[in-house]
């Protein structure tokens, strides 16, 4: 339609021009003494058009030529701004494709264009890492040191390398440096967490699992895993003397002292050092918050002497326990234990009986029939403490 319209415009102006031409009786003079030119206007209009048209072909001509060194410079910069990008992406998809030393090259490629040289480096430091080129990695990353705006990424990408090459001083040496920027967001409290834990800083990977259950950022059972670590190793230090262990447990936060897992093993630590009073006292605490058999055994373990008032305030609670318990095989082998040490024979026997029928793990069988064997001796029955040491025996064989 439009090359209609066109055609159309171009006839009726050919047409136009034809007749305005025709009809057209005047002339041109040029003088200039002693030579004079006469022609006819239309003449004159025609060489005027084709003097225009010469003036304005060698113009454009003159200033293309003067703009080429700029159109070439356009020209290049624009393959370069082509070709870079396209490195960067190609980089990106053989990153994620797990073709390092492709990524690594294409990066290469993309850093020769200033815009995307930052971003290519750290693609570059990331496939050399994979590569396990630690030079390299580290020589793209000193590249980009001095880039202000890409602080962040570096710093972040710096310290999972680092983390992931399991050198936690240097992780934590860039996560002082990122927190010093004021960078505190989440992926960085997680990476954080990571590097303390491989340097074994357990009060600060409490102090970070705290921080990170309360905004989400961790799985439930996650975070229940990494306390248990923590807490295993803060309290099964051998190293602790009474004095340590107290103020280890002091440093333990209150909401955490009732978890079963803590309980049973600052309980087990207070009883490994003679704490007895103390393990029991956080065992009772945890056991009255929540009830697990951990705790229970580590309350067993930390059995008061023999006529102590504080034995036979033991034996009261476990009574106590039993009565809401009554198939608690671990409370029943406590309370005959108990019972035993107080030479208490009828009840350590029927608690022990009880317990030995309710056992369905080989260690409370065998911790029964032990029990058993010595009180027998203890009341000379020779025969019965004997068949109570075999089968002792057996289960620990089985």
């Amino acid at each position: 339609m439009r090359l209609l319209i066109w055609l159309v415009t171009l006839m009726a102006a050919a047409i136009g021009i034809a007749v305005t031409a025709r009809f057209n009786p005047g002339n041109v003079v040029l003088f200039y003494p002693p030579h004079r030119i006469d022609m006819s206007l239309n003449l004159f209009v025609v060489v005027l058009l084709l003097l225009f048209a010469t003036l304005y072909v060698l113009v454009r001509t003159f200033y293309a030529t003067a703009r080429m060194p700029q159109r070439v410079a356009a020209y290049r910069q624009r393959r370069r701004e082509r070709d870079g990008n396209k490195g960067l992406r190609d980089a990106l998809k053989a990153l994620f494709e797990g073709r390092f030393g492709h990524a690594e090259k294409a990066a290469m490629r993309a850093a020769d264009l200033p815009e995307n040289t930052g971003l290519a480096a750290l693609i570059g430091a990331r496939a050399a890492h994979r590569m396990r080129e630690p030079a390299r990695r580290d020589a793209w990353l000193a590249g980009i040191s001095h880039d202000t705006t890409l602080k962040t990424a570096r710093l972040m990408t710096l310290t999972e390398l680092l983390v992931d090459d399991h050198r936690p001083e240097a992780a934590l040496e860039a996560v002082a440096e990122l927190n010093a920027s004021g960078q505190r967001h989440i992926h960085a409290l997680q990476w954080a967490m990571k590097a303390n834990q491989q340097a074994r800083n357990w009060p600060e990977v409490l102090r970070l699992v705290r921080i990170l259950d309360k905004r989400n950022a961790l799985h439930p059972a996650l975070a229940r895993r990494l306390r248990e670590m923590a807490y295993e190793a803060l309290l099964g230090e051998q190293d602790h003397d009474a004095e340590s262990i107290r103020w280890t447990w002091a440093t333990v936060p209150l909401q955490d002292r009732t978890v079963p897992y803590v309980a049973a093993r600052a309980a087990g630590a207070f009883n490994a050092r003679g704490l007895h009073d103390e393990a029991r006292a956080i065992a009772e605490e945890s056991l009255r918050a929540n009830w697990d058999e951990r705790v229970v055994r580590a309350y067993r373990d930390a059995a008061s002497p023999a006529g102590s008032p504080s034995l036979l305030a033991q034996i009261e609670a476990c009574e106590t326990w039993r009565r809401e318990r009554p198939q608690d095989a671990e409370l029943a082998l406590t309370l005959g234990t108990l019972c035993l040490k107080q030479k208490l024979w009828g009840k350590a026997q029927r608690y022990l009986e009880q317990a030995l029928s309710d056992a369905t793990e080989a260690s409370m069988v065998r911790e029964a029939h032990l029990k058993l064997a010595q009180m027998h001796e203890a009341l000379g029955h020779e025969e019965l403490a004997a068949k109570h040491y075999r089968q002792c025996a057996l289960a620990t064989v089985l």
